[in-house]
């Protein structure tokens, strides 16, 4: 999607602190940060929101969780605790219409979120 600021970031038309990409999956680190460590983990695939997920974008949900538990390993946050955050729709926070998971660590996590 052309208005898509992560569409424009998997394409290299905007700049992004990448951390990790496979042919499916790109993760970036947020510039709006909550957390010490707070990543963004998208397909590839512009996925508008998660209402918007189909039967044959299982899978690569699946691999969207699995990366983000990868990238917990890697940042070493795995043993402590990490929090993931996947809003959909305007009322849960969702500011960019591009499916998103934020991988949040580095601190304890309060509950509720918010």
């Amino acid at each position: 999607m052309k208005d898509c600021i992560f569409c424009r970031i998997v394409n290299r038309e905007s700049p992004a602190d990448i951390v990790y990409e496979d042919d499916q999956i790109l993760a970036f680190r947020d510039t709006n940060e909550k957390a010490p460590i707070h990543v963004l983990v998208i397909p590839k695939k512009h996925i508008r929101s998660l209402v918007d997920i189909n039967i044959e974008d299982v899978p690569l949900i699946g691999h969207l969780m699995f990366v983000a538990s990868k990238i917990a390993n890697e940042k070493g946050i795995s043993s402590r605790g990490f929090r993931l955050v996947l809003n959909s729709g305007l009322e849960s926070g969702q500011s960019v219409w591009h499916v998103h998971l934020h991988l949040l660590g580095g601190r304890r996590m309060t509950w509720p979120p918010g």
